[in-house]
């Protein structure tokens, strides 16, 4: 992993700040900063073995997984003619959207990529789509090499786990919901991941922001009553 203070354009998902404090990253900090350190180690551990486990998964199945999970979200947002959609690009086992931004482009759409400036700050989204030219950031995750920002209508955010209620246990950084907060429109999020990835609850605390909806390979998540899986706040 890169040095997090050398300077340097992130492509997403570049959320490894494990333990990084809510208001280090600009974000609202828990009520009980000990509750916040237990869910910190528990979201740690629960990061890498869920990673672990879909990075065991052949990637034939993730492959077929990842077909499926795009004809959900394809179903889930219907018109795009006009509308800007913002993926990323996979890594560490995600779903791979890229056959999907391309549908999206043969429908009218247009597609971006998140990418990070600067740490502590929220994402920015470039339009790219897919044959466009491309630069690498760190941890060579490709991010467009032109600079074109927009505001997207609809972002499509990877989980490596999620609960009932569609928040999303994320790498680490909160790079996703110190962006949903900051914008002067909140597009509408949609969750991706792998049925597998589905836990109790990710105790979510103040800073959290959940997805409108979850799509997996099983099908489409929809948030419930928050109350019943907010233990820690």
């Amino acid at each position: 992993m890169a040095d997090d203070d050398t300077p340097a354009t992130f492509a997403s998902p570049a959320c490894f700040l494990h333990e990084v404090d809510p208001a280090y990253a600009g974000l609202p900090g828990p009520l009980d900063l000990q509750a916040w350190t237990d869910v910190k180690r528990w979201r740690r551990n629960e990061r890498e073995r869920l990673i672990a486990e879909r990075l065991a998964v052949p990637a034939e199945l993730r492959a077929r997984q990842g077909e499926a999970i795009a004809t959900g979200v394809l179903a889930q947002i219907g018109d795009v003619a006009g509308r800007i959609v913002s993926a990323y690009w996979p890594f560490r086992g995600e779903p791979d959207l890229r056959a999907f931004m391309e549908e999206i482009a043969a429908r009218g759409g247009r597609t971006a990529l998140p990418v990070v400036t600067e740490k502590g700050r929220p994402l920015e989204f470039h339009l790219w789509q897919v044959g466009e030219a491309l630069s690498r950031g760190v941890w060579n995750i490709p991010i467009p090499a032109a600079q074109r920002p927009c505001v997207p209508d609809i972002v499509i955010a990877p989980v490596v786990g999620y609960d009932a209620a569609c928040y999303r246990l994320g790498y680490g950084g909160g790079f996703f919901d110190r962006t949903l907060a900051a914008l002067p429109a909140k597009p509408r999020v949609i969750g991706v991941g792998y049925s597998a990835a589905r836990l109790a609850t990710i105790y979510p605390q103040m800073h959290d922001i959940p997805m409108d909806l979850i799509v997996t390979e099983a099908g489409v998540v929809r948030p419930q009553d928050v109350s019943t899986v907010r233990a820690l706040t």
